[in-house]
């Protein structure tokens, strides 16, 4: 077990230098994580990847399962989008948008069983416990997030220092969410974690400049998820709450 712990702190340690070469930043200053939160926060991917699959194949659109986790964190238009490119060569109609989104959104709402993803409740219990702010930047659009999240993890989260599709003009890949979470904390980019299970998402907080953390719940390989630049990768939230300390210490040495 010590050998183990050694090979984990060395991993940690790597990332971070990787990370701060990269970004040409001297220290990681942690004063907040933003956390995605489908997949994360939320065992409800497997609920979304349905809904949109039993969707596009009423409509005709061309997609399997796993196209959702891979399309996960952009918009419900820009998805709509790529699938019409696929099967039609153009862009949906606004009518489009509206009737399959609308469709979409009533199947995950009849599918979806609301339970909070193991380990998330210790990640944020460990940051809060750490002294950072924890804020959502989310791609969804659901107006009652809030009350939702409240009754999930009490205490932990504010509508002002939320990003959801209501407040940005681009979603995930584009940094924007991302540049906003930081924006809405009032932190820098090397003084936040990021926590995401998307491909997208992934890839618009590694644009922002942000250390990243992958947690793969989905059934995508590991790879995708490094291929897009996230500095550490755990198997699920549990594994991110037992290492966190880990994290947190190493972070300070640098200092």
């Amino acid at each position: 077990m010590p050998h183990c712990k050694h090979i984990i702190k060395k991993m940690i340690q790597e990332a971070i230098t990787q990370y701060l070469q990269k970004n040409k930043q001297e220290v990681i200053l942690p004063k907040a994580v933003l956390f995605d939160m489908d997949g994360v926060l939320y065992d409800s991917m497997r609920f979304h990847a349905r809904a949109w699959h039993e969707v596009a194949t009423k409509h005709h659109l061309l997609s399997s399962p796993d196209d959702f986790y891979m399309f996960e964190g952009q918009t419900g238009n820009s998805t709509i989008n790529a699938l019409y490119q696929r099967t039609f060569q153009r862009d949906a109609t606004e009518e489009e948008k509206q009737t399959i989104y609308r469709q979409k959104s009533s199947l995950f709402n009849k599918y979806n069983d609301g339970e909070p993803m193991p380990g998330a409740a210790d990640v944020l219990k460990q940051a809060r416990t750490s002294g950072l702010q924890t804020l959502v930047v989310t791609g969804s659009g659901q107006h009652s997030l809030l009350n939702k999240l409240n009754h999930t993890y009490p205490g932990c989260f504010t509508r002002e220092k939320m990003v959801t599709a209501f407040d940005v003009k681009y979603g995930k890949p584009h940094p924007e969410p991302y540049l906003m979470g930081l924006q809405k904390a009032g932190v820098k980019a090397n003084e936040a974690f990021v926590i995401e299970n998307a491909p997208m998402g992934i890839k618009a907080a590694v644009a922002a400049g942000i250390f990243t953390i992958a947690v793969n719940t989905g059934p995508l390989p590991d790879s995708v998820l490094l291929d897009e630049g996230a500095n550490l990768l755990y198997p699920d939230m549990k594994s991110l709450a037992d290492d966190w300390k880990n994290i947190m210490d190493i972070c300070s040495a640098t200092k």
